[in-house]
């Protein structure tokens, strides 16, 4: 079955900080051996990724605001939309540059967009699908006509580039090379147009009841700050073990809510957690006939900024009648989700 009125993508955008950084800078850096460039080649599977933060200084360039802007800018202009006909806006991010205020009020700010409601939604991967889920409900009301959809996500504030890499634990050596920071924007309208592409349907299950959570980021104030305990912790064998399940089970319930054969797939965009971990992915999907469509490689784990990226390359690539799942899975408190698109 098809939900109705109908709701279409009109564009999308992105936004990456300065350079890319491979892996050989990386590993110059933080004065690592030519093993461990391999080692992150190899099992890790990311090449390349871009820092809000100047390596060399510290300083950080860019803030969550800054690459939201970018993205969203780009994201109008590619859909010749005003700003002043935007009149619903909705992020979802793990990072935003402030608990308050909210880093979506600063871009809408930013863009001139004002009298308008707008909704932050904290959390990790599975927060781009969210924020659109949320956009795609509130225009169905038909209180609103043109949305604005942000995601975003930055490690800058946990890159500490003083710190002596080659003595920390393997997991936190991990994530210096997995993730880097980026912002993505979608315009969404309830109106058609030659380029836009209808969504079919979005997923998003809450699958973590009386789990340990895969990934656990701290903040803090200044009571605790000066406690002893790491602000990024990981399970990396409980997401290796669980991601590809959640993600088939999200693809199962996606394809199930529509009736859509698995041969009926012409796009798969899946979860971007590495390069390594998605072919895994991919693998247990067992989508094939589907093309696949990937960033991570080049990007790094931006976190909800990614499905923006595959959505950037995806966009122009369908013609009438093509079909595109995407899947996103977020470890924290273990989340799947999806959505489907269907050019009209």
């Amino acid at each position: 079955m098809r939900d109705a009125p109908d709701i279409y993508v009109r564009s999308a955008g992105t936004a990456l900080p300065g350079p890319a950084v491979d892996n050989a800078a990386l590993a110059r850096r933080f004065g690592m051996p030519r093993a461990w460039e391999e080692w992150v080649e190899t099992f890790v599977g990311t090449r390349r990724r871009h820092f809000a933060v100047d390596l060399a200084t510290g300083d950080v360039r860019f803030s969550l605001a800054d690459l939201a802007e970018s993205a969203a800018r780009r994201a109008l202009t590619e859909s010749r939309t005003e700003a002043s006909g935007v009149d619903l806006v909705v992020m979802g991010t793990s990072s935003p540059d402030l608990l308050m205020p909210a880093t979506v009020n600063t871009v809408a700010d930013r863009l001139g967009i004002d009298g308008v409601a707008t909704y932050q939604l904290q959390s990790g991967c599975a927060g781009a699908v969210q924020a659109l889920d949320v956009a795609v409900q509130m225009l169905r009301t038909g209180r609103h006509r043109a949305a604005l959809v942000l995601g975003a996500d930055s490690c800058a504030k946990h890159l500490d580039v003083t710190m002596d890499a080659a003595r920390l634990p393997p997991a936190e050596q991990i994530n210096g090379a997995l993730f880097g920071d980026g912002a993505g924007a979608l315009v969404l309208s309830t109106e058609a147009s030659a380029q836009a592409v209808a969504v079919r349907h979005v997923h998003n299950r809450l699958v973590g009841l009386g789990r340990e959570p895969g990934q656990v980021i701290d903040w803090y104030g200044r009571a605790d700050r000066d406690r002893e305990r790491p602000p990024v912790a990981e399970d990396y064998k409980a997401i290796e073990e669980s991601v590809p399940v959640l993600a088939a089970e999200a693809a199962r319930a996606v394809l199930g809510a529509l009736d859509w054969k698995e041969t009926e797939l012409d796009y798969l965009l899946p979860p971007q957690l590495s390069g390594r971990m998605t072919d895994r992915i991919v693998a247990h999907l067992g989508l094939d006939g589907a093309h696949e469509v990937s960033c991570i490689r080049d990007t790094g784990n931006t976190g909800n900024a990614l499905p923006f990226f595959q959505l950037e390359q995806l966009l122009p690539r369908m013609v009438t009648g093509d079909r595109a799942l995407a899947v996103a899975v977020e470890s924290s408190k273990w989340i799947q989700a999806g959505f489907a698109l269907e050019k009209v």
